[in-house]
């Protein structure tokens, strides 16, 4: 009998680990004990044969060499493609993950059990998926991501609803061209200007039909049940057409404009990128970093002061910069009005050592703060964002010294042509030169890089696309607190709020060739081009561009106007913000758009939450005027063991593939240098792979990959994923197949249950394990409704392994056991079965939407009720309360039960009684309990779980019978076990006295040690393990001298 189940799958598993250590354990000492045996018995008869006479000497007869035990054939899968597999034969030994896995999702496809009826009147529940890149492969992040999205899915398919899980691809704009840009400077040694635009798009749909496939083919890997009748790519000609329309619709509403601003500009791709794909790099001194295109490590973290000389005086201001080249480019320093040292200087005019331009000094309380630094600010408004607001406030001129490629540009003048970073050095060493340097020193910073190149980004001065967001914005927040659109968990509204509130626009063109292009046309008269926002027309088509340009400038010649559509592309978010209608036809009016929108949910991970989920629910309130769904899940993100980021220069990466189909380390290795990393990374992630993985991977198979995965979403933000915890939920699937193979033991084979399940059993195992059965199918109902996953795979573990398995499977085998031909015996062997049978089919239910393959591979190999029942696990109907099967009395009295046993096992333990069965008395105070111990089937129960000979209930003794010892089970009840003249009493002390002296020692020797003057110098890790270790041998002590002062009592 278990002891009481832990509340939580983490504590399961640590109980679980924590027991098989202890088993490896003793097993190590019993093979240790044998060998010192074997070896004795060697050398006694050696030293018997060396005695013996040589005459007396027999010739041996020489051994039969033993077979070698022949190998387990790897699994090879047989099925056709598509077609049921065949559970006729018998079941393996154990569990194999490749070999249950294979076939299923085939089948599944082919059934159509997939597919979404959009004619269906059933509740629909809706959900579409994050659109992986279409360069990208699997890795943990989309593994949860998918694990909890096809589990919820699946949940509410066998709930009865008509439920869609979309899937899709973007098409992923920056790192598809870079994929592309690099396969044909790697093959042929061009650029895509080398190919032009059409030639170079060409090559990259070419890439995407090879290669874009991959983690779609991932998906079904791990058993996502999405509909593929309708996956989408972002650059289908469907959903091209809804970014066409919702960029005409934005600029037709006035919230799309045209606006010269800064971005975030990548040198090394030559466009700007969003937020997101910006990474801050925190530096805290003078560091040497390596930037794309550069040789030599490059200087950042330090901060140089140099002084501007005051026009017609010999008077100077100081000040000082992080970024020394970008003074090619000021317009002016700026001072606070109210600083008094500058007052004799307002109006004044400095001169730029290099280019003579006259400089203003400039007041600008805004910028400076006058107790900082020199109380003087260089000002660049075409390269820094506050100076940027700075020129605006004070009408400066805007210069950019940069080209789009890094170099300076010919507002450098002597430094024309330099790349930006040499170009920093250089205007250093002519600061000092004409004696302007007055300090360098070492100044912490963070430095913006693209997620991408990792090139250094510089805020460039550029013409673009925005969105003004502001009453998007404000419709987004409004739906969030009218509980309208549900965040969970609710502690992202904050961020959500924080967000929104004090949003900007939205720059959304990139100057790029693989996207939507902006369907955006700059007219142009007579061949003359203006930028400016007055002289652009946007169109669904050429010709309604060419109407829209005729109808602006209805004055002049049609002859005379000639349109240009806009090189530039949009932000990969514009069309991914659309993606909930886009893909059920949106603008068209389509039975998809009829039927499955609004959604019900979005689930997707907490870092994204302001740059999509946010912008889909801005832009679904704006061109549909609904929400694009109800529900927006947030699942934490996948870290390693450690908490540290998912990195491929630290070998912490883990390909989920590997996961389920294990590797070694060696193989590990090898897909290091596969990659791009440099060779310092690559030692690097080596060393950190033999660090984390030094036997590689164990193979745990996709059931209980996410298994774990989901079990993880109780930790919050972020999930500190450890390997061996995965491969112990393969553990539990071995379970799961050990608890059918006995179902087949003891039902047999080819058990044909009855029509209907049985609402409770005859006997107190069998209602116990029924009313369990009911508590657990009542909480995973309302943990489904709340997302609750982890707790989920909690109640429905704890079922499996601490409740179905280690209790009723136990209860059954005396039942079974029994001989059917004595009365009555063949009506509890029928309950019995029906019991298992109901516990093990809606076991399996409960647990399928996160363990789809195991689960549908037992589901075969167990018979079903009635002929007319789904052939498919997937669509059978997910476990419900049954009236009349809870019974919280039955529940009560097992768990007393339980205790009892429990006890009875410790004396057992505490004696050494492993194979004798003495006779137990159980003692209570109260008539109710007597009662249910005197039941005949109780008595039955505890006989054989407390391996006695005889159980006897005794009410309200004094004193324990003789030759009894004696164990606590609560304050109102004890168990009395008859040891006298089973135990050798004397030897037994003996031992206990034995282990107490070595115990003592232990003690003593550890106590000297933590009093030496020196122990504080000891590391606090060491020192909070012996604290730890003193307090166990102290418990130690204890429960031996008690064992001891029992014994004594019988001598």
């Amino acid at each position: 009998m278990a002891e009481p189940a832990p509340t939580n799958v983490d504590a399961a598993l640590d109980a679980d680990m924590e027991r098989l250590r202890k088993e490896k354990k003793k097993a190590k000492e019993a093979e240790k004990a044998e060998k010192i045996a074997r070896a004795k018995e060697k050398a006694e008869k050696a030293a018997a044969a060396k005695a013996a006479p040589a005459e007396a000497k027999k010739e041996k007869p020489a051994k039969a060499e033993k077979p070698a035990p022949a190998p387990v054939a790897a699994y090879v899968n047989t099925t056709p493609k598509g077609e049921r597999k065949d559970t006729s034969q018998p079941m393996a030994a154990t569990y194999d993950p490749i070999a249950v896995e294979s076939a299923w999702y085939d089948w599944w496809e082919k059934q159509g059990y997939f597919k979404a009826d959009n004619e269906s009147t059933k509740e629909k529940f809706v959900c579409v998926i994050p659109p992986p890149n279409v360069t990208g492969s699997l890795h943990l992040g989309h593994t949860l991501m998918c694990a909890l999205q096809d589990s919820i899915t699946r949940w509410h398919r066998m709930s009865g609803r008509e439920a869609l899980w979309l899937p899709g691809t973007d098409h992923a704009g920056i790192a598809t061209q870079t994929v592309v840009e690099k396969k044909i400077m790697r093959e042929h040694g061009q650029t895509r200007h080398d190919l032009g635009r059409e030639q170079f798009i060409d090559k990259v749909w070419e890439w995407k039909n090879v290669y874009g496939g991959k983690i779609l083919n991932q998906l079904r890997r791990i058993g996502c049940s999405l509909d593929w009748d309708r996956e989408v790519f972002t650059m289908d000609p469907n959903l091209n057409k809804a970014v066409t329309e919702a960029f005409v619709r934005l600029f037709d509403q006035g919230l799309l404009y045209r606006d010269t601003r800064l971005v975030n500009w990548c040198c090394r791709l030559n466009t700007a990128i969003s937020d997101i794909e910006v990474d801050m790099c925190k530096i805290e001194k003078r560091t040497l970093m390596k930037v794309p295109g550069y040789e030599k490590l490059v200087e950042f973290g330090v901060i140089t002061s140099f002084a501007y000389k005051v026009d017609g005086c010999d008077e100077e201001i100081v000040v000082a910069t992080t970024r020394p080249e970008t003074m090619l480019a000021d317009t002016a320093v700026a001072i606070h009005p109210d600083d008094p040292r500058y007052k004799h200087l307002h109006g004044k005019m400095l001169a730029h050592p290099f280019n003579g331009r006259k400089i203003p000094i400039v007041c600008d309380s805004v910028l400076v703060d006058m107790a900082f630094g020199t109380g003087a600010v260089k000002v660049t408004p075409a390269h820094d964002p506050n100076d940027f607001a700075c020129g605006k406030r004070n009408n400066l001129e805007f210069i950019s010294m940069l080209n789009d490629d890094g170099t300076i540009n010919e507002e450098g003048g002597v430094f024309k042509g330099m790349k930006r970073f040499d170009a920093r050095y250089s205007v250093i060493s002519a600061l000092k030169e004409k004696g302007l340097l007055r300090e360098q020193k070492d100044n912490e910073m963070v430095i913006p890089m693209c997620s991408r190149s990792k090139d250094i980004i510089e805020p460039m001065l550029k013409p673009q696309w925005y969105v003004n967001c502001k009453n998007m914005a404000d419709r987004a927040i409004k739906v969030v607190e009218s509980g309208e659109l549900e965040i969970i968990p609710a502690e992202h509204k904050t961020t959500w709020f924080r967000w929104l509130e004090g949003i900007r626009d939205w720059c959304i063109s990139r100057q790029l060739w693989w996207g939507h292009r902006c369907p955006a046309y700059l007219v142009s008269i007579d061949g003359v081009k203006r930028d400016t926002f007055d002289n652009w027309v946007v169109g669904r088509t050429l010709e309604e561009a060419q109407a829209n340009a005729r109808a602006k400038f209805p004055d002049i010649a049609a002859d005379r106007i000639q349109l240009h559509q806009d090189e530039d592309v949009l932000d990969t978010w514009f069309s991914s913000g659309l993606f909930p209608f886009s893909v059920m036809g949106w603008p068209n009016e389509t039975s998809d758009m009829k039927a499955f929108y609004p959604g019900q949910l979005l689930e997707t991970g907490h870092d994204i939450l302001f740059f999509w989920v946010a912008r889909m629910v801005m832009m679904g309130l704006q061109l549909t005027d609904q929400i694009p769904f109800k529900q927006v899940y947030l699942h934490a993100i996948v870290r390693d063991a450690h908490g540290r980021k998912m990195s491929k220069s630290l070998g912490n990466v883990i390909d989920p593939l590997d996961m389920i189909e294990g590797i070694s380390l060696e193989g590990l290795h090898a897909k290091l240098a596969d990659g791009n990393l440099d060779p310092t990374e690559i030692e690097k992630a080596k060393k950190g792979q033999a660090q984390d993985f030094p036997t590689g991977i164990p193979q745990c198979g996709t059931d209980a990959t996410r298994f774990a995965l989901c079990s993880y979403t109780a930790q919050g933000r972020d999930v500190n994923l450890d390997v061996s915890r995965v491969a112990a939920y393969r553990n539990f699937c071995n379970k799961l197949w050990q608890a059918v193979k006995f179902t087949h033991f003891s039902c047999g084979e080819h058990y044909q249950p009855g029509p209907t399940e049985p609402v409770t059993g005859l006997t107190i195992g069998e209602k116990w394990i029924l009313s369990r059965l009911d508590n657990a199918t009542t909480q995973c109902e309302a943990l489904w409704r709340n997302y609750e996953f982890a707790q989920i795979t909690t109640v429905v573990y704890n079922f499996w392994l601490y409740e179905l398995c280690d209790v009723y499977l136990e209860l059954m085998k005396p039942i079974m056991q029994a001989n059917p031909a004595e009365p009555g015996i063949a009506e509890r062997q029928a309950s019995a079965k029906e019991t298992l049978y109901t516990c093990i089919d809606n076991g399996l239910r409960l647990l399928h939407p996160f363990m789809p393959f195991v689960t549908e591979e037992l589901y075969h190999r167990i018979h079903r009720r009635r002929p007319t029942d789904p052939a498919s696990i997937m669509v059978s109907p997910y476990p419900v309360h049954v009236d009349g099967r809870s019974n919280p009395a039955v529940e009560r009295q097992m768990e007393f039960i339980q205790e009892v046993i429990s006890t009875s096992r410790k004396l057992r333990q505490k004696f050494g009684l492993t194979t004798m069965k003495p006779k137990i008395y159980v003692n209570v105070h109260s008539q109710e309990w007597f009662d249910v111990l005197s039941d005949p089937d109780v008595k039955n129960l505890l006989l054989f779980l407390s391996r006695s000979s005889e159980v006897e209930p005794t009410l309200a003794l004094h004193e324990p019978p003789e030759g009894c010892a004696v164990e606590i089970v609560n304050e109102a009840t004890q168990v009395y076990m008859q040891v006298k003249g089973m135990v050798d009493i004397p030897t037994e002390i003996t031992k206990l006295e034995k282990a107490r002296t070595k115990t003592q020692g232990s003690h003593d020797q550890l106590v000297k040690d933590m009093a030496k003057p020196t122990y504080n110098k000891v590391p606090e890790k060491v020192r909070n393990e012996n604290t730890e270790k003193l307090a166990a041998l102290l418990q130690e002590l204890t429960i031996t001298d008690k064992a001891i002062e029992s014994l004594r009592k019988f001598l």
